[in-house]
């Protein structure tokens, strides 16, 4: 009986590159104090005000827009103001493939969206009945201005600044650029695959550049622009201590495993789906993400554990949920296995927010990915299937030179060699040239077939290692690895292809196949 392998074991033999990296972080900008009250007041205070209130936060509003404005002038880029459902992604990738320089500003963006600030209400004294103003926390939709650049070292990013106090501001930037950015300077030759590497000259160098990616060098990556970019806070503010510090509101941690049969890693990858659809169950996540998972009474875990598959196009990806945080999984442009998992919130590992807990955040993330192909299993070695069929089909070449024709797959006379090679296996003194023959005519319904041509059809079968002649006679044996190949291709075409192109395709017998068929068709022409 053959045991399902975990799907890193199948790894193990197939992958031609590793490459462990953050991958894209979406990191908030803030100012401790200006999160309550009192220290709002205290910002006032500091700029010399007895009190706090929307008058004097308006006026920082409007010069912080202005200064916005001025630099975009200064800088003789361009101000996109994004439509309602654009793509920004899409924008950026515009401008910077018309981007030729090693640094700078690709363009600011304007866009409205949701986002908690101070405000004042009035309120009364119930005493003497005299007005005065109330911080409270409130929700608007209020201007964003989106700066994209590219940075020296970490390559392109964007910070997104809030026109409204307390002005928070949002970082995403991308650990795999920075990986390329740096493998450059060091004269790693490498081949990308989108925001990641398809292949290196050097993998273990290209490692240690992943793993040198600190929260040193991106604090050092958002202080160097801040000083670059207008901000609210001036360097008063900043003296005063209202300065901002970072946290990690996502943070991704990517595999990727580049594999060296991409066609048979997408077969494999589908079989992974297949046998995996219960990873979301609670016993399952628990091992992944190395938690103790409680699923009833007063300390229940929460959250959703559940596996789902979201075909984008005709790509699958494998998707696990633990409380706030997951696991994606999916073929990657039809070269590697890219394994991500996301947190979301830290603290579902008992890990703080700041950016200095970035190690132990980093070492929860890559067990994760590790831990989820050591616990995925998988029924087969998808690679080992499309070399025999690669060796089967195609030509023997010896020494350079062509020996033999392969053995297609769907060809009558393939099907028939191959299917009456099975009558033999059990014939201990083996079969001849006239034995086959006989057989093979009945099987194409021919009254005879030439020796010659047969003769021809027997050295194919022994340069293809499907038979092989005893030693001193002209009689042939079946091989193990003939059995094997022979009842593969067999049971294939004749159990499964024929039969199936039948029932889809004959439009006088109805079948369930050709229902789901039908179905299949409907939605693609509705999605269309």
């Amino acid at each position: 009986m053959t045991l399902p392998r975990s799907a890193a074991e199948v790894l193990a033999e197939h992958v031609t590159l590793e490459v462990e990296c953050i991958d894209r972080m979406y990191l908030n900008l803030y100012v401790p104090q200006l999160q309550r009250e009192l220290g709002v007041v205290g910002f006032f205070r500091a700029r010399g005000f007895q009190f706090a209130s929307g008058a004097l936060m308006d006026p920082i509003t409007r010069e912080f827009v202005a200064v916005m404005l001025r630099f975009v002038d200064q800088q003789g880029v361009d101000l996109v103001r994004f439509e309602k459902g654009q793509r920004k992604d899409d924008v950026a990738l515009e401008y910077l493939s018309r981007f030729d320089a090693d640094e700078g500003v690709l363009f600011v963006g304007v866009a409205q969206e949701k986002t908690g600030l101070w405000t004042t209400r009035k309120r009364h004294n119930p005493d003497t009945g005299a007005a005065y103003p109330w911080l409270v926390r409130d929700t608007r939709v209020v201007n964003h201005y989106y700066v994209y650049a590219v940075d020296t070292d970490f390559g392109p990013f964007f910070i997104k600044f809030c026109s409204y106090f307390p002005y928070n501001a949002k970082v995403c930037i991308n650990g795999n650029e920075y990986a390329k950015r740096q493998a450059a300077k060091a004269g790693i030759g490498f081949d990308a695959l989108d925001n990641g590497f398809a292949s290196c000259d050097d993998p273990a160098r290209l490692q240690r550049i992943c793993d040198r990616l600190s929260a040193a060098k991106i604090d050092a990556l958002v202080r160097k622009w801040l000083r670059i970019l207008p901000h609210p806070f001036t360097a008063a503010d900043r003296r005063a201590g209202f300065r901002y510090d970072i946290s990690m509101l996502q943070t991704e941690f990517s595999l990727t495993q580049v594999l060296d049969r991409p066609l048979a890693g997408r077969v494999f990858f589908d079989d992974v789906i297949r046998h995996n659809l219960v990873l979301g169950r609670p016993d399952r996540v628990g091992l992944v993400f190395d938690r103790r998972v409680v699923t009833r009474g007063r300390f229940k875990t929460p959250g959703q554990f559940r596996t789902r598959v979201i075909t984008d196009g005709v790509t699958p990806s494998l998707h696990v949920d633990y409380k706030h945080s997951k696991i994606k999984q999916y073929h990657k442009l039809g070269q590697a296995l890219r394994t991500e998992t996301t947190i979301n919130d830290t603290n579902d590992f008992g890990i703080g927010r700041r950016l200095h807990n970035l190690p132990a955040l980093r070492k929860v993330g890559f067990a994760a990915n590790r831990r989820l192909l050591d616990v995925q299993r998988t029924s087969h070695d998808p690679v080992i299937g499309s070399d025999r069929l690669t060796e089967v089909c195609g030509p023997v070449i010896i020494h350079g030179q062509r020996k033999a024709p392969g053995l297609r797959f769907g060809d009558p006379r393939v099907h028939a060699l191959l299917g009456c090679l099975l009558a033999f296996r059990l014939h201990t003194d083996g079969f001849t040239n006239r034995d086959l023959r006989t057989l093979v005519a009945q099987a194409r319904g021919l009254p005879d077939v030439a020796a010659g041509s047969m003769t021809h059809d027997l050295r194919r079968l022994r340069l293809h290692g499907f038979i092989r002649r005893i030693p001193g006679t002209f009689r042939y044996q079946l091989t193990d690895y003939g059995l094997q190949t022979a009842v593969a291709f067999t049971l294939a075409h004749d159990r499964v292809v024929r039969p199936g192109v039948a029932a889809i395709c004959d439009p006088d017998i109805p079948t369930p196949l050709r229902a789901e068929f039908n179905r299949f068709t409907q939605r693609s022409c509705l999605a269309a």
